[in-house]
């Protein structure tokens, strides 16, 4: 049920925009503060708890986790566009630390997708769970 995972999003999104508006007047400051953010962490824990207790079927399951994806990129482009904004106004040493950071970061990425590396075959059985009830029982590694 992709329309499960939507509506989910909609509420974390609208929920975290109050509480980032919230924020930012307690704060003194004249804008949203973190309210993004503040979903992204309400929509994973939501979708963890709800996973824990069983009350997702497997096609919400799929659409929640689709939309957790798509929400990611959404919210890099919101704040990027206010990212370089800021970074013109703030002069050259903020655009050099942002040009900095995307250098270090687009070197780390192969480093970090190497991360887990390859177990052995002791391992590999080890790790071996048999799931599934007793009348359909299957490997997962």
């Amino acid at each position: 049920m992709v329309i499960f995972g939507v509506a989910l999003l909609a509420i974390c999104l609208l929920i975290g925009v109050v509480l980032g508006e919230l924020l930012g007047v307690s704060l003194g400051v004249n804008a949203n503060v973190g309210g993004v953010g503040l979903a992204m962490i309400m929509l994973v824990l939501i979708v963890d708890y709800l996973k824990k207790r069983n009350k997702l079927s497997k096609p919400a399951q799929d659409g929640l986790s689709f939309w957790s994806a798509m929400y990611i990129p959404i919210v890099i482009a919101m704040s990027a566009n206010q990212n370089v904004a800021g970074a013109l106004d703030g002069g050259p040493l903020a655009i050099a630390a942002g040009v900095a950071a995307v250098i270090i970061s687009w070197l780390l990425v192969p480093v970090l997708s190497r991360g887990g590396g390859k177990q052995n075959e002791e391992d590999e059985e080890e790790n071996t769970v048999l799931v599934g009830g007793e009348s359909n029982v299957r490997n997962v590694n």
